[in-house]
């Protein structure tokens, strides 16, 4: 299948994809803060510059895009048609950065959750941030939501 945008159409939607302050990201920020948790954000001091930082609990969140960051079952993680060898390298890169980046993380001391973007749909959220509070409360040592693969969706 051919792409139907133009090069440059492409180009623009690419440079529109944000890192940081997404709305998965800012749905759970928000859910997290009316829990009662304070946090910092974007710290570039830790491996893998988590997006939600709780220092006091000693835990790191990384909020992923199922997308960029191959989340395995879901049906949000497609793989391109086009250009597989451009996509393939990239996918396995943002893969490996993120193992890297919680194995240092998880050296360190720091406990890490990584919330992934189909678990913070609207219907979701809440069921989403429940869980990872009782988790920062806790003393678990890694937390990866959804916990099963992408549910099915209800009707």
């Amino acid at each position: 299948m051919t792409d139907t945008l133009s090069p440059e159409d492409r180009r623009r939607a690419m440079k529109a994809v944000k890192g940081a302050n997404t709305s998965p990201e800012l749905r759970l920020r928000r859910a997290l803060h009316a829990r009662g948790f304070r946090f910092r954000l974007h710290r570039r001091d830790l491996p893998g510059t988590p997006d939600i930082v709780l220092p006091g609990r000693g835990a790191a969140v990384f909020v992923h895009g199922c997308f960029w960051h191959r989340h395995p079952g879901c049906p949000r993680a497609t793989t391109p048609a086009t250009r597989q060898d451009y996509w393939l390298p990239k996918f396995a890169r943002n893969e490996a950065r993120d193992a890297e980046a919680c194995a240092a993380l998880a050296a360190g001391g720091w406990r890490v959750a990584t919330v992934w973007e189909c678990a913070l749909t609207v219907r979701r959220t809440d069921a989403t941030a429940d869980a990872l509070a009782a988790w920062l409360r806790g003393d678990g040592a890694a937390l990866e939501l959804p916990a099963a693969p992408f549910p099915p969706r209800a009707h």
